[in-house]
């Protein structure tokens, strides 16, 4: 298929992953930081097409990962309340809580209902006006346009039985804390191209500028993931520090500017703790006062929950580029995707479950052939 085989062209991926030994000299350490680029560069293969003295660590771009225990307890404690419908994706309902998780919840009869957008949940108020219904709304930023929208027409068409359970993330403050954290190896950054679609890339510069490292907004497919290397090494070689955007064809530096305007008419930057990692200051999303009758931290007050996290889950150290998912002692033993003792081990995104899936638990790290397909 024209625009997508032209970028998983297994021909091509071998002469970047050539390039890219040629110019790669001394020891260094990128991180991508979305987790579909990890999933990309488990399932092809890609961090084999590279030298031994390049490594590639995880990032935590993983939203279902990085959301809060206390956030999954809230939203464990607002779905078993009567006449709540609550809606959410369905990667959310196997992430486990203290409480356990949803799709528990649902099989002991609480209304729990997957939606593949959340205007169908403003549909589903609209449809049930004597229920309450509640749409968990998690994500980066680039989930936050459609998360906003659902908010402005549920306000507009005057639904009072609609709200949102918001837990939004943001890249930009937690690549920070990456680079400031005690012990961290990061050197360079596959930036997050989704994310920079809708809110481009100028939030990313001042990282760049005060961390001197290197910054390359890259695509989820080989091709994309193998020029963002190579041009990361390249920087890293040279001693320099600068914002590349090869991921031209989708984004631009502004981003989206509708989008981004409609986010922030309904949502504000606040602080928010991150699974397993902590509070980041500044590093997500509430709802603004204007419209605060959609906010369901308030409407059903869970706000106070607090949880504490399992002592086995590493995820915390994996998500900041630490550790491995292999190097976990729990890893395909007490946690697998039957029983996951984090998110990194359910979500579609998450780290674990890329390396379990592809069977990175069975044989050395290093070892298997590219899966590059042919093209």
């Amino acid at each position: 298929m024209k625009f997508l085989d032209e970028y998983r062209d297994a021909e091509s991926a071998r002469k970047l992953g050539s390039a890219i030994a040629r110019v790669t000299t001394r020891r260094w350490t990128i991180m991508e930081v979305c987790g579909g680029q990890t999933h990309a560069i488990v399932k092809y293969g890609i961090d084999r097409l590279l030298p031994d003295n390049l490594e590639l660590v995880h990032g935590p771009g993983c939203p279902v990962c990085v959301t809060s225990l206390e956030m999954l307890d809230r939203a464990h404690a607002i779905a078993s309340q009567p006449q709540v419908i609550f809606c959410s994706f369905g990667d959310m309902l196997r992430v486990p809580g203290s409480r356990g998780d949803l799709l528990q919840l649902k099989s002991q009869g609480s209304d729990v209902r997957v939606v593949y957008s959340p205007l169908d949940a403003v549909n589903l108020a609209a449809a049930n006006p004597g229920q309450r219904v509640v749409f968990f709304a998690i994500g980066f930023e680039t989930t936050a346009p459609a998360n906003a929208m659902a908010v402005w027409l549920a306000k507009r068409r005057g639904l009072s039985n609609f709200s949102v359970l918001v837990s939004h993330v943001l890249v930009p403050p937690a690549m920070t804390a990456i680079l400031q954290a005690t012990g961290n190896r990061v050197q360079a950054f596959l930036g997050p191209g989704h994310v920079c679609t809708v809110m481009g890339y100028t939030e990313y510069e001042p990282i760049v500028r005060d961390f001197h490292v290197p910054i390359v907004i890259t695509g989820f497919e080989p091709l994309d993931m193998l020029e963002g290397v190579l041009r990361a090494v390249k920087q890293l070689e040279d001693g320099r520090a600068e914002l590349e955007n090869p991921y031209s064809r989708v984004v631009r530096r502004e981003g989206n500017p509708h989008a981004r305007r409609l986010v922030d008419e309904v949502f504000q930057v606040c602080d928010r703790k991150w699974r397993g990692i902590g509070l980041i200051p500044r590093s997500g999303y509430k709802i603004r006062a204007s419209y605060g009758a959609f906010d369901a931290e308030q409407i059903f007050a869970v706000d106070a929950l607090e949880a504490q996290e399992s002592s086995l889950c590493i995820s915390g150290a994996i998500l900041q580029g630490q550790k491995k998912p292999h190097e976990c002692p729990a890893f395909g033993r007490q946690c697998t995707p039957q029983t996951p003792l984090g998110a990194t081990m359910v979500s579609a995104e998450g780290a674990c479950a890329a390396y379990h899936a592809h069977g990175r638990h069975l044989y050395d790290d290093r070892t298997a052939e590219c899966t590059v397909p042919q093209a």
